[in-house]
């Protein structure tokens, strides 16, 4: 008997029985349902009674970007492919044809509405006493731009490419209005598109570029030398090795917003800084920032204030790593009734004690240092690690190595989608169940 894959088979198959019961999907649309969804239905302009094609429900849109998510998926056509071919992709649609267009732009136009969602399901959990906050635990990982590095040029380069593209967009407006060919028209049309957005793009990159020009550079003492008889620049004419002029700051044409960080591997390449606040009894993350800052330094105090404002409570302890510490920051959580659990600096001296206060610390700062020193701060210090560590590689694991869009605000409607697959997964772990 020879096999025949060309005979045709009819199947009586429903998509309800295509996934177990326990099947994670299933999940992902029960935490759906719980969620405030009124402000995208608003959001909808073709109504019954009046023209327009029906609209997709904005909860098979938010489905689906969970479950990629959670699947590893980022890219719209690959969720638009799998659409017709994975089952549970396939049974979240429920018949409802989506395309890559409406994926993609659903995905970075609601980050407002995100970020509600994520204040309003940590604060119903509040309100069951399922999460307390009392210990918070903050760290920051470096994600990939969507930017390359050879994107970045300076301020005459792109005035350059400014003026070629205005020139560009101009000749292809002409050539639209003067073509009668339907089709040529919509493909010109296209081209005169893309060379309007690269315009704007390079736009983008000249304001930025102006603004890192206003901002006053940081003046460098320059270090006195030790070899006998030398002079400085004042003393001899000279220029010092120490006195030279920052180099003009570069901007990448393709992402304004993105700057060039140091990443974990050592390297240098386009990133942004996305800053987790997580919860450390449920690994749930309560707050999420996103800046073009390469550092840590100065991070704290703005994630502090916003777990404020999202739930109106204050944490107990605070944990963060070394690269958060700073001593106006310490002063500022104390202040507020928040205990810093964070390494002090160690000295390049060794005989000095790091946890010893000193002469020059506010009463806060020397009451952290005794704190510090302290066997009970240690232990606590551990929790750290083993919760927003364990947080960012789980969103790690997920594909948040790279972003694929454009742009701070896009760039934190990813980061929100990434921060509330967590926490759903955190919960379907926990067994926690959602609550409308």
């Amino acid at each position: 008997m020879m096999p025949q894959r060309d005979q045709i088979e009819l199947h009586a198959v429903d998509l309800e029985s295509l996934l177990a019961h326990d099947h994670p999907a299933r999940t992902v649309w029960a935490f759906v349902q719980s969620m405030d969804l009124a402000p995208l239905y608003a959001r909808i302009k073709s109504v019954a009674g009046r023209g327009g094609a029906p609209a997709i429900d904005p909860a098979i849109l938010v489905a689906l970007w969970l479950w990629a998510t959670i699947d590893g998926v980022g890219s719209a056509r690959e969720v638009d492919r799998l659409c017709e071919r994975d089952d549970a992709y396939r049974w979240i649609c429920g018949g409802v044809g989506v395309n890559y267009h409406s994926l993609a732009d659903f995905r970075t136009e609601h980050e407002a509405w995100l970020d509600a969602q994520l204040t309003r399901s940590i604060a119903s959990l509040l309100d069951r006493r399922l999460v307390t906050l009392n210990v918070v635990a903050q760290d920051g990982l470096r994600v990939r731009a969507h930017a390359k590095a050879s994107s970045f040029r300076r301020r005459d380069k792109l005035a350059e490419l400014h003026a070629q593209a205005q020139a560009q967009v101009q000749a292809l407006k002409r050539e639209l209005t003067e073509d009668a060919g339907a089709s040529a028209r919509r493909k010109q049309a296209a081209i005169e598109r893309a060379a309007r957005e690269r315009e704007q793009r390079l736009a983008q990159a000249l304001a930025t570029m102006d603004k890192l020009r206003r901002k006053p550079a940081q003046a460098k003492t320059p270090k006195p030398s030790k070899r006998r008889g030398h002079r400085s620049d004042d003393e001899s004419g000279r220029p010092d090795a120490a006195a030279k002029p920052e180099p003009e700051p570069r901007v990448s044409t393709t992402d304004a917003d993105a700057r060039v960080m140091k990443m974990a591997d050592g390297g240098f390449r386009p990133a942004f800084n996305a800053q987790l606040a997580v919860d450390a009894h449920t690994q749930l993350i309560a707050a999420v920032a996103l800046s073009n800052s390469g550092s840590d330094m100065g991070h704290m105090s703005p994630m502090h204030q916003q777990i404020q404002q999202r739930y109106a409570l204050t944490p107990k302890h605070w944990l963060a790593d070394g690269g958060f510490t700073q001593l106006h920051a310490i002063d500022e959580l104390t202040a507020c009734g928040t205990q810093p659990v964070v390494p002090p600096p160690r000295s390049r001296n060794p005989e000095v004690d790091p946890f010893e206060p000193k002469t020059t610390d506010t009463p806060a700062q020397a009451q952290w240092r005794e704190f510090m020193r302290s066997d009970f701060a240690k232990a606590l210090y551990v929790q750290r690690g083993a919760t927003v560590e364990c947080a960012n590689a789980q969103l790690r694991r997920r594909g948040l190595s790279r972003f694929n869009v454009c742009g701070l605000l896009k760039a934190r409607a990813v980061l929100l989608w990434h921060a509330l697959a967590h926490n759903l997964m955190r919960m379907r772990s926990l067994q926690i169940a959602f609550k409308a």
